[in-house]
């Protein structure tokens, strides 16, 4: 019989969720490398070395890999011959863990969980409560996997109740087609087979905790060894999602994905369910086991263990001075060109635009020092600031949740331009082009990068939203690429399709 003390797994929670923080896992960043290495496209290299190289920064200096730290995961394997030294319940003790990884002073991770959520959405503050999974198995030890999920890779999970006689494999890369880019490629995509639609999701939420190995199950077909389905459902899907020509950030390049994870279960005669959930390129995941010899213990990678990759502008990027631009400015920027931006620009995302959306609507004013006249909006919701920062990681969220709202801001306010991460969808590039403004994308993933460009930081409307807040932003040589031009070209749409075709023919 193996006692577990309470403060022990409170401690190893905080521990790991602070670590995987600022630490991608090793065979991530590696696979990660890989792709960089083979990767020609021009635009896509470029976001998986801002990727990489903010990877690194965030490993020395113990900061966010992403403004979006992730709500909190957890899978529990708690052996019957386990006893607590508790006065907690289980769930108290791992949202108590997760309240002080998420409240810890020297890295303070973003609370992005909110209660009622089908009503008044009101942030708890420390990121509880966890998504907490448990199963009683043989054993005298507690094996805990963890994952810190972002909303934009959470959102693009699918699930479909197919006939037994369907198509798996085409339903699974018809729906990858259709996630866009708002999942953050390159990634991991899981997948879940079999059960039932709650068990179908789960498996494929827990197949993302696996290690990254689709290269050896590659050598492996290679030799001759014979493989299990789901080993041959990884290498097919492997195959045809990286044929799709997504790349990195939707931009087209060779690898949309690092690995595909399947695990399947028995199911009912009538049924397939099957359930697909991408982990993005902040891909936050760890395993401990406590044996009753105290907390765990997380040991760093090595540096050396990062690939040797730097990001540095391109040195024909155009240098945009915000805080002089004009409509007229914007008029002869072309999709797929780099910008650097200098000035002043607001930020708001989802609850910001619907205060604002709604004042107009009422014919009232917008709060005082919001005037979006010939500016920029950036789609962020940023991590506090510790010591020394002007703000806290502050890479961008995915610009189609604020489609609906385009029209009106672009009609309304005079604003000239939005910054987000992803696509944007036909009635926002329809608005975009009505009103000749432009959408320009900064890549998911290199958060602690862009902070870094942001050199003042000011909350002018809205502070009781948190982090949706609207803030003034002064920025010096911020990395964009222009992702909808004012005749409302798009670069997700001609560079997916550029290299899907690329790619067929070999």
């Amino acid at each position: 019989m193996t006692t577990i003390k309470q403060d022990d797994l409170i401690q190893s929670i905080a521990d790991a969720f602070q670590f995987i923080s600022y630490y991608h896992p090793k065979d991530y960043i590696q696979a990660l490398g890989a792709a960089y290495d083979m990767e020609q496209s021009k635009a896509a290299k470029d976001a998986i070395a801002q990727i990489l190289y903010n990877s690194r920064l965030c490993a020395e200096g113990h900061r966010p890999i992403c403004q979006d730290t992730g709500i909190a995961v957890v899978f529990l394997d708690i052996g019957m011959q386990v006893q607590w030294d508790a006065n907690m319940s289980l769930d108290e003790m791992i949202n108590e863990g997760v309240r002080r990884a998420y409240t810890h002073p020297d890295n303070v991770l973003r609370a992005s969980v909110l209660s009622d959520p089908a009503g008044a959405r009101i942030n708890t503050k420390d990121n509880t409560p966890a998504v907490i999974h448990t199963r009683i198995v043989p054993g005298d030890k507690v094996s805990v996997k963890l994952a810190a999920k972002g909303g934009g890779s959470e959102n693009k999970a699918k699930f479909a109740a197919l006939n037994p006689s369907d198509d798996l494999v085409e339903w699974i890369i018809k729906s990858v087609s259709e996630m866009g880019a708002g999942w953050c490629p390159p990634g991991i995509m899981g997948v879940g087979i079999g059960g039932t639609p709650e068990k179908a999701m789960l498996l494929a939420k827990e197949s993302l905790l696996e290690p990254v190995n689709i290269q050896e199950l590659i050598q492996r077909s290679q030799n001759g060894a014979e493989l299990s389905r789901p080993e041959q459902l990884r290498l097919e899907l492997y195959e045809k999602i990286n044929a799709l020509g997504v790349g990195a950030q939707g931009l087209g390049g060779l690898t949309t994905v690092v690995d595909v994870k399947v695990l399947d279960y028995p199911t009912h005669a009538a049924s397939l369910p099957v359930a697909i959930i991408p982990n993005c390129a902040a891909t936050r995941h760890t395993h401990f086991v406590l044996d009753g010899s105290g907390p765990a213990v997380f040991t760093p990678p090595a540096l050396e263990d990062w690939p040797a990759v730097t990001w540095t502008a391109s040195p024909t990027a155009r240098r945009v001075d915000l805080d002089s631009l004009t409509h007229e400015d914007v008029q002869n920027w072309k999709t797929g060109e780099q910008l650097l931006l200098n000035g002043k620009l607001l930020t708001g995302r989802d609850a910001a635009h619907k205060r604002i959306v709604d004042t107009l609507a009422k014919g009232e004013s917008l709060p005082e020092g919001v005037n979006f006249k010939n500016r920029f909006i950036y789609y962020v919701g940023p991590v506090d600031p510790i010591a020394g920062e002007s703000v806290g990681p502050a890479g961008p969220t995915t610009a189609t949740r604020m489609d609906k709202y385009t029209k009106t801001m672009l009609a309304e306010t005079g604003l000239i331009g939005m910054i987000g991460k992803a696509e944007r969808g036909p009635i926002a590039i329809e608005a975009i082009k009505k009103h000749r403004a432009v959408y320009l994308i900064a890549v998911g993933g290199a958060a602690y990068l862009i902070a870094k460009a942001i050199e003042k930081s000011t909350v002018i409307a809205y502070k009781e939203l948190g982090m949706e807040a609207i803030y003034e932003f002064e920025v010096k040589d911020m990395p964009v690429t222009v992702g909808v031009d004012v005749r409302g070209d798009s670069v997700h749409l001609s560079g997916p399709k550029k290299w899907s075709k690329l790619i067929r023919k070999g």
